[in-house]
């Protein structure tokens, strides 16, 4: 930024609330109008200043109050520690709210928030990448009735670039500070210079949520985003993964049944370690670790201490617990060995369609290009058009008699929103079709 100190106009300054309205928007498909600055203007200040972090019920009750009294949508966004800590919960949430201001709240020290998650309630949520922070705001007493996702906005609307910080760029003419979205957000107490960059994000997501409506309205998308927002807001909690070891990295590479019931004990004891002292899994111990290990089976902590990532800077003591995993899965019988892979729910990899059913590979092709052609038409991403899981599914096993309305009952019962199932059934009709 060379030096350039420039922050964002002050509350007093009528510009404070236009930043949006006086912001042409720079659409997809072309270069930038010609009327915006060639360099985007570096966002350095909140309005009104770093706000001092919430980390007691008193405080709590004062952040409530003033956003109960705000008005309009609420910018919502949170930090979690990932690759630090145990788990995805949230070190700290920011708001922002026209009438209240900017609010960081710390939820180690206020751990219960569905008192704000009430006085809120009846706003719109403004959030980016919202399926990433719902979980954990969810945890913490939050859940929105109604939600605006600005990065899910920018996707139905073409831009190519949906992070946050490109798209204030590209659409409001703002540069957002980077740097701290990866630091370890349990630290405490929390460093200034992070305070002032969670600040910012929330300090144009209102502001650049209009400006996604304005477009997404002139593109005749709007609706098409309202039922996108309305099914994620909707949406149950993620049920726990069933056989969560099976997704080790480099899991590719065990064959046996042998080796993979000692990634399975690997991994167990891992976790459990890991759990027990709050500290990401990864610190404990490698997945690369894990899966020479398995490969290896070695029979004493002398062979185990051989291999990578189980090294010089490992005591006797974790040699020890590691090898007793690993004696753990070279004792059990056969019967109690995993099975090679999980029970597959739905069709096969579409790779082995052409020798299992030829005809059903025909259909899925047909699907697949009709599907990218209209995606590229109307200028979105083909999975935001409809999932390629339901296309695949529908093609493998299609409806008895092919009709729009047989067709639409199936994409429906995958869950495809109702723009979706309009504009997808006509091209996967025709699709249903092909030959082999």
């Amino acid at each position: 930024m060379d030096g350039q100190q420039v922050v964002h106009p002050g509350p007093g300054d009528p510009d404070a609330q236009e930043t949006a309205a006086e912001t042409t928007l720079r659409t997809t498909g072309g270069a930038p109008p010609d009327d915006l600055p060639s360099a985007p203007v570096p966002l350095l200040e909140p309005r009104e200043g770093i706000p001092p972090v919430t980390a007691d019920p008193d405080a709590l009750a004062d952040v409530i109050a003033a956003f109960a009294e705000g008005h309009g949508p609420v910018a919502v966004d949170a930090e979690r520690a990932s690759g630090y800590r145990y788990g995805q919960r949230a070190y700290l949430v920011q708001l922002r709210r026209a009438g209240a201001g900017t609010a960081l709240i710390d939820p180690v020290g206020c751990p219960d928030l569905s008192g704000l998650g009430d006085a809120i309630a009846d706003a719109e949520w403004v959030l980016h990448a919202a399926t990433q922070d719902l979980p954990c705001l969810r945890d913490i007493g939050m859940l929105p009735g109604r939600l605006f996702d600005t990065e899910l906005a920018g996707r139905l609307a073409g831009f190519a670039r949906v992070g946050l910080g490109a798209m204030v760029e590209n659409i409001l003419g703002y540069a957002l500070e980077k740097g701290h979205s990866a630091v370890d957000w349990s630290t405490r107490p929390l460093p200034e210079p992070w305070l002032h960059y969670a600040a910012l994000d929330v300090e144009l997501l209102v502001d650049l949520r209009d400006a996604l409506e304005v477009e997404l309205e002139r593109q005749g998308k709007l609706e098409w985003a309202r039922q996108e927002f309305a099914a994620i807001a909707e949406a149950p909690p993620a049920p726990p993964r069933k056989d969560p070891w099976r997704r080790t990295s480099g899991m590719h590479k065990v064959r046996r049944r042998r080796q993979m019931a000692v990634v399975r004990e690997l991994w167990t004891a891992r976790d459990r370690i890991a759990q027990r002292r709050d500290v990401s899994p990864g610190k404990v111990l490698g997945d690369a670790a894990i899966i020479e290990a398995a490969l290896a089976l070695p029979a004493n902590t002398r062979a185990l201490a051989a291999l990578n990532g189980f090294g010089h800077r490992m005591g006797r003591r974790q040699l020890e617990q590691w090898q007793a995993a690993v004696d753990r899965a070279r004792a059990l019988p056969e019967s109690e060995l995993p099975q090679p892979g999980q029970p597959v729910a739905g069709p096969p990899p579409p790779r082995a369609w052409a020798d299992k059913d030829p005809a059903a590979a025909a259909r899925l092709s047909a699907a697949r290009a009709a599907v990218t052609a209209l995606a590229e038409r109307l200028n979105l991403p083909q999975e935001n058009l409809i999932a390629p899981d339901t296309v695949r599914r529908l093609c493998w096993e299609p409806p008895g008699e092919v009709t729009a309305d047989s067709v639409a009952a199936v994409l429906h019962g995958y869950g495809a929103r109702p723009w979706q199932i309009e504009l997808t059934t006509p091209i996967l009709m025709t699709a249903l079709g092909a030959n082999a």
